[in-house]
């Protein structure tokens, strides 16, 4: 979570340190008359909170029971559920006014939330597959333990697929972050992931990651090479003021940033809001027009900041852009199998071919590079190198257009 920059969570609470808090919220339930006891178990009473169900829109006699165990023939009604079990053999068990026993799926989030964070708060979070019966019935028994109790916003994320197919131990089709991140950089996941709407489901695939860490590559290339000709400026001696273009280009992009992180934090239209003031940068760095412009250096500063405050807002600024090169150069190598010596020593054999006008050989080698994902380039300078996108995967992207 440190490396995809994830904030830490404040607290994390275990069920077991807080046995007394949900014992109390089961007696502030019972005393509500909204449960019942039966041989040292207690259910939640659905009969007795007419608005079950509001968060899923599901009717009550649509509910199938024992979604997650058999149905017992002792409830008063098949949907009601567990809010404390009495012990069985071999199992963990607490005592209670109940006897000894342990808490039911659901009721330990309810008390636990409510102990940290009080019986109003702004936002609840989990998966889709978690609407129903799990947030459902936190919603009641939390409602009939305080009825002042309310979530301001449920945030319900999709899947993660692969082929289109859910993600899961059960299928044996997961794998961790940790093995996803021993080939790609962690920016480059975290960008993966906020492209797609987060209630949205999200299909990963190695074309999908491949084409997010050449993007990130490009954003911090771009930002770099603009830190870098501003460091030869002296930032007292810059004017105060843009050409209204590049003024413009900014507000444009704020605005749209700020309408799509309200919206529900639809992340995908912040992210493709940089690609003007991206391409707004490299026009004055690298073309014979930009270079020219009036208050170029000013415009420089005042589109780099930009950028990097939304990158800020998204989490995908990395404590330096020419680190995080590095890195994704890194990256790149051990996806391609080979070492920075080796694609060094394959420059070096493009040059001599090209020095004995052996062009077959030049473009061969250009290619077998670029197969695995490391793109040359020409310059008056010499040739470099930069991580891209393998071809096999260029053409399996441009067939997918």
């Amino acid at each position: 979570m440190a490396y995809l920059n994830c904030l830490p969570p404040s607290v994390e609470p275990c069920v077991s340190d807080h046995m007394p808090q949900i014992i109390d919220m089961i007696k502030q339930i019972l005393n509500n008359g909204c449960s019942y006891t039966i041989d040292g178990d207690v259910y939640f009473s659905v009969d007795k909170f007419p608005e079950y169900g509001r968060l899923s829109g599901r009717r009550l006699e649509d509910n199938r029971a024992g979604e997650r165990v058999a149905v017992d023939s002792r409830k008063k009604n098949p949907a009601d559920f567990a809010l404390w079990k009495s012990a069985k053999e071999g199992e963990p068990f607490w005592e209670s006014p109940w006897g000894p026993g342990r808490p039911g799926w659901h009721i330990e989030c309810s008390a636990m939330s409510a102990a940290y964070l009080g019986y109003s708060f702004d936002i609840h979070g989990g998966g889709m597959d978690l609407i129903f019966p799990h947030h459902e019935n936190e919603i009641a028994q939390s409602c009939a333990a305080c009825h002042e109790s309310s979530v301001s916003y449920w945030i319900h994320n999709g899947f993660v697929t692969i082929d289109s197919e859910k993600m899961s131990k059960s299928l044996g089709n997961f794998f961790t972050i940790r093995q996803v991140l021993e080939l790609y950089h962690p920016l480059a996941l975290r960008l993966f992931l906020m492209g797609t709407h987060y209630r949205s489901p999200i299909n990963y695939s190695d074309l999908q990651l491949e084409s997010s860490s050449d993007r990130v590559f490009y954003i911090f290339q771009t930002l770099h090479d603009c830190e870098r000709i501003l460091t030869q400026y002296d930032e007292a001696s810059l004017k105060d003021s843009i050409p209204p273009g590049i003024a413009t280009c900014i507000k444009n992009f704020y605005d749209e940033c700020l309408a799509s992180m309200l919206d529900d934090l639809h992340t995908p239209v912040a992210l493709a809001a940089m690609s003007e003031p991206l391409k707004t940068i490299n026009d004055l760095l690298h073309t014979r027009k930009g270079k020219k412009q009036e208050l170029r250096i000013e415009s420089l500063a005042a589109l780099g900041k930009a950028i990097g405050n939304i990158l800020t807002i998204l989490g995908l600024l990395p404590d330096s852009y020419s680190e995080a090169l590095q890195q994704l150069r890194d990256y790149a190598l051990k996806r391609a199998r080979l070492t920075e010596d080796q694609v060094v020593q394959k420059i070096e054999e493009r040059n001599a071919a090209r020095k004995n006008k052996d062009y077959e050989k030049s473009d061969a080698i250009r290619k077998e590079l670029a197969a695995v994902g490391i793109a040359l380039m020409d310059s008056p300078e010499g040739t470099t190198w930069r991580p891209a996108i393998p071809l096999a995967f260029q053409e399996l992207q441009f067939s997918a257009s």
